[in-house]
């Protein structure tokens, strides 16, 4: 392991709050990571008593299946822990991103190379249903193009890593989509590292599953890194769907671009969306800027939405960051409604519009059309809550 580490304040220590994103610790050791009381800034907002048994307990350490991407230039294989590219990202920041650590025995390595553009699409099934843990490294060549998107299927309770090493020069799009059963638990940590003049598109969809909690940090480490980070997500009545996002930008000329967007509706709920971005003193040049949209489509639902942005660095290009969160604007019902248009049809015209921005962006028709499939499901369900709020 060669990511830089600084150690959490054990158990036995005197607790001391964390105070920024910053400052947050990391660790490949659980026992570094006190328990979870659900105090914690990091975990304040999760339910903490759901998800305990990934905290805490034993996870095994089965392989998922994996599905065959089929393309050049795009490939899968299992790695022992002795490789020395895991862990050259960046060292676990929370217990159940530790205990995972500790767990896998192998990782799945997705290796892209080559110039010309290619897509490809990687299933992954078979999970246990059992706690279990889950290590993907994705080693991206220097100037390696294309689009590639990870599907997890089925019942799991996963905690999970994924680094992401992006060479030099590189152009690639990177889209996970969790395709999960109803009752599932993912806690996923994305860690990014993006090098000179390369460029990362990084999409999450999270649709399914009864408690998510994905959490994406880049480090933008050397002159001419470039990111985007998308976020989709649709909430139901019991489901929490959580995302932390953290950019450090560390090197000069690096820029940053944020857009997470999502819809709720039913009783309890609940989206969480926390946007952390720092400007270290050395990010001469920095542009970087970061917002967070939800539409709430019914009575009961809760969105969380906390961007923060830290600046060391007097000379920049410009920082700023955006939240907002809020039922259907009725002139867009309006303007829909006065060329004869249904009030159903007009709020699913609205929603559909206002995600569609999200899934334009990963490029794929297979996945286009299997999410907006998906969408259609999520609408269809958003019109009984409408008729039972019309007619209460």
């Amino acid at each position: 392991m060669t990511a830089t580490q600084t150690p959490a304040a054990s158990a036995s220590e005197k607790f001391i709050p964390v105070q920024t994103r910053s400052e947050r610790p990391a660790s490949f050791a659980r026992a570094d990571f006190p328990p979870v009381t659900g105090r914690e800034a990091e975990w304040k907002y999760t339910p903490v008593r759901e998800v305990g048994d990934l905290l805490d307990g034993p996870l095994g350490a089965e392989l998922p299946n994996v599905g065959n991407p089929g393309t050049a230039g795009v490939e899968t294989s299992f790695i022992g822990r002795d490789d020395e590219r895991l862990g050259s990202v960046h060292a676990p920041e929370d217990r159940a991103a530790a205990g995972a650590w500790e767990s896998f025995e192998q990782a799945l390595l997705v290796s892209i190379s080559g110039e010309e553009e290619k897509q490809a699409v990687i299933r992954l099934n078979g999970y246990t249903g059992a706690p279990q843990a889950a290590h993907t490294f994705v080693d991206i060549a220097p100037h390696a193009r294309g689009l590639v998107v990870l599907v997890q299927e089925g019942p799991a309770r996963l905690a999970e890593s994924v680094e992401i090493r992006v060479g030099e020069g590189a152009n690639v799009t990177f889209v996970t989509i969790g395709e999960w059963a109803d009752d599932a638990v993912d806690l996923s940590s994305h860690h990014i590292r993006v090098g000179r003049d390369a460029f990362l598109k990084h999409i999450v969809v999270s649709l399914t599953g009864r408690t998510v909690r994905l959490n994406p940090s880049v480090a933008l480490a050397e002159p001419g890194a470039d990111v985007e980070m998308y976020g989709l997500y649709f909430a139901d009545s019991g489901q929490h769907l959580e995302h932390q996002v953290w950019v450090h930008h560390v090197a000069e000329r690096t820029r940053s671009r944020v857009t997470y967007k999502g819809a709720l509706q039913g009783e309890n709920a609940h989206s969480v969306w926390i946007g952390d971005v720092l400007i270290g003193a050395a990010a001469i040049g920095t542009d970087t800027y970061e917002e967070n949209r939800n539409l709430l489509l019914s009575r009961g639902p809760v969105a969380d939405s906390i961007p923060n942005l830290e600046i060391m660095c007097g000379d920049i290009e410009g920082a700023g960051h955006a939240s907002a969160t809020g039922r259907f604007e009725e002139d867009q019902l309006f303007y829909l409604m006065a060329r004869g248009i249904d009030e159903r049809s007009a709020r699913r015209l609205v929603v559909h519009g206002f995600l569609n921005e999200i899934i334009q962006q990963i490029g794929n028709e297979e996945i286009t059309a299997e999410l907006n499939e998906r969408l259609e499901e999520e609408l269809a369900i958003a019109d009984h809550a409408f008729a039972a709020e019309v007619n209460a």
